[in-house]
């Protein structure tokens, strides 16, 4: 046995040389123990490929000695004793290739492989060293490379965004993948549910093969989560708490767009705004503004105005017809008291994460220009009442706008300046902005100017509108390593081009990403738990039954009533001292104890018939508890609200 230990140290090799004895079995065990070694890291497989060499001269060494007859038996019989040393080392290749992940993660980490060097020059782009939103994996000349994480600083998020692509690219399951992270993180976030999937969001996603392969694909750590949440509905239709707004905050520029308004019919409704707003009479729902427009058209309103423009009977009836249909169409919900308080969005749940504010729209999907504006209207509201706080490490609150391209569509200047610049002094604020839209075409340039980060899905290229809308896209993106035209139209579903700000303020690389997937419920959530949850919100009772207070509605109904009341007293007079009524606008028989050439009383002027109306006593009335007050316009003539 002696002799059969010094071979091993004489040829240097260590105690596993029973291994590479002189039988050919033994080399051949080596060789597949070594096997999977080599195709895990291409290290070990360097390593097994000299000691392979070194064992194929050792066999003829001891082979070709002339040793005594006693040592024949040596090599013969040492392996026996030794041959249990290889099996315990047969066994350890696997645990080490294949280790079992843990139960919180379906995703094994996959083998470390150089990267080639544009690659790796696009990967140091997306390498933050604070907080930051995990994307996925970065694709390049069509393979994932896991090793090259794409991550999104979370203090530029503040800096605004677009998500884009075409239908069915997966831009809806983005919004989830960030807003999850988002809650995780402890930033609230407001999601726009236009088609009504993205309620799932507050429960555990559901695994599958499709979740188990994307996520090993791009090296996630899939783990079934749920975010704290709460549900909205425009005026209660739908399931969700009622958001309401008031007609006065939510402004004549908004309401101007909603109508449908051209640029003359949109002033007079500024006007009518401003003539309200000075006599006290509160615009809170659509049948106050429907009333004073109609009184400063009638015989005693009519001259109201002309002192600062006038309103013409035309555009006042453009304006009467545009809130009939509205109202016709179900609108008249969404306008009244109690009117919602945006400061609802900026919660965190009692674990520190941030609430996620989904607001349902279904209902209403077949009315886009109304839910983009109120969209709008909470924005601004918003930009109103909270405080400048610079650059934080992490936002106050990330809204996303979907389908942003409606809220353009027809846009008048004035509303196009006031989102831009809404946009613009939002990001102090500590707000950050996403419009999810088709393609950036659809966005004005003013407005996309203000966006630095960029996740674009896929795009089609089957009409020739189709591909001017790929060149253009492909224009907005920095210089990259990419063929762009090629890869947008090549992306597949959950894969998207990415570029956005880095720690440093500056633009990264454009990198192709296969994005991870969402840890929640990726599909809506049952109907029965949605109204449970909403229900159970401490929110529902504040907002759920509507008001319906004295405004001016009720004001101006009251001083025509009153109007009434006086010609019925002045005709009963009238009756009593044998005279007539005088018609509108004729001389009246002289008064009582006029002489004989007293000539006829004339009529009390138009501005005798205001004051002395009830009307005019409940404006006093109203002005002088406001002591005056004028209400304070936003960038888009919403009122700031009175608290």
């Amino acid at each position: 046995m002696n002799d059969g230990e010094t071979s091993p140290e004489t040829t240097g090799t260590s105690p596993e040389t029973p291994a590479t004895a002189p039988e050919t079995p033994g080399t051949a065990a080596e060789a597949s123990a070594t096997a999977p070694r080599a195709a895990g890291t291409p290290s070990r497989a360097a390593e097994a490929s000299p000691r392979a060499a070194e064992a194929s001269p050792e066999p003829s060494g001891p082979a070709d000695t002339p040793p005594p007859p006693p040592q024949a038996p040596a090599p013969s019989t040492a392996p026996p004793p030794e041959a249990p040393a290889p099996p315990p080392e047969a066994p350890a290749p696997p645990p080490e290739a294949s280790a079992p992940p843990p139960e919180a993660s379906i995703a094994p980490p996959a083998p470390e492989t150089p990267l080639p060097p544009p690659a790796q020059r696009i990967a140091a782009g997306y390498a933050p060293t604070g907080p930051a939103l995990d994307l996925g994996a970065l694709l390049w000349e069509g393979r994932c490379l896991p090793e090259a994480q794409v991550r999104v600083p979370l203090a530029m998020l503040n800096r605004h965004g677009l998500v884009a692509g075409a239908t069915g690219t997966g831009k809806t399951k983005t919004l989830q993948l960030i807003a999850e992270q988002l809650s995780a993180q402890g930033v609230p976030v407001f999601l726009a549910d236009v088609k009504g999937d993205l309620s799932g969001i507050s429960e555990p996603g559901a695994v599958n093969d499709r979740i188990r392969s994307r996520a090993a694909e791009v090296r996630q750590h899939w783990t079934p989560n749920g975010s704290p949440a709460e549900f909205y509905a425009l005026g209660g239709q739908g399931h969700g708490v009622p958001l309401r707004a008031t007609v006065t905050s939510f402004g004549p520029l908004l309401l101007s767009k909603v109508l449908e308004l051209n640029q003359t019919q949109e002033q007079s409704l500024a006007l009518i705004f401003h003539y309200a707003d000075a006599k006290g009479l509160e615009l809170i729902d659509l049948k106050d503004l429907r009333a004073v427009v109609a009184f400063l058209t009638s015989d005693e309103g009519g001259g109201e105005l002309k002192g600062i423009g006038g309103l013409s009977a035309a555009t006042a009836g453009v304006i009467l017809r545009s809130l009939t249909a509205f109202e016709a169409q179900g609108m008249a919900d969404f306008f009244g008291e109690p009117e919602f308080v945006t400061g609802e969005f900026l919660r965190t749940a009692g674990d520190g994460r941030g609430v996620v504010s989904v607001l349902e729209l279904p209902a209403v999907q077949d009315r886009p220009r109304l839910f983009s504006t109120f969209l709008m209207w909470l924005l601004a509201d918003l930009f109103h009442d909270l405080p400048e706080v610079g650059d934080l490490d992490r936002p106050k609150l990330v809204f996303f706008f979907d389908e942003a391209h409606l809220l353009f569509d027809d846009a008048s200047k004035a509303f196009l300046e006031s989102i831009t610049q809404t946009v613009r002094l939002i990001r102090s604020k500590g707000v950050g902005v996403f419009f999810v839209t088709q393609t950036p075409k659809d966005v004005p340039g003013d407005v996309l100017g203000q966006l630095g980060n960029r996740i674009q899905h896929a795009l089609r290229a089957f009409t020739p509108d189709d591909q001017k809308a790929l060149k253009a896209t492909v224009r907005t993106f920095p210089d990259s390593a990419y063929d762009l035209e090629e890869v947008l139209t090549g992306l597949g579903i959950g894969e998207a081009v990415v570029t956005v700000l880095s720690a440093t303020g500056a633009p990264t690389p454009v990198a192709a990403t296969r994005l991870r997937a969402p840890e929640s419920l990726m599909g809506p959530a049952d109907e029965a738990a949605l109204d449970h949850a909403v229900r159970g919100s401490a929110l529902y009772e504040r907002y759920a039954q509507p008001v319906d207070r004295e405004t001016a509605y009720e004001k101006l109904t009251a001083g025509q009533e009153e109007r009434e009341r006086e010609r019925e007293r002045a005709a009963a007079r009238a009756t009593r001292t044998g005279q007539t009524q005088p018609r509108s606008g004729a001389e009246s028989g002289p008064g009582p104890g006029s002489g004989p050439g007293a000539g006829p009383a004339p009529e009390p002027s138009m501005l005798e018939q205001v004051v002395a109306s009830g009307v005019f006593r409940s404006l006093a009335r109203s002005v002088g508890t406001q002591l005056g007050r004028e209400i304070t316009r936003s960038l888009f003539g919403t009122a700031r609200r009175r608290r």
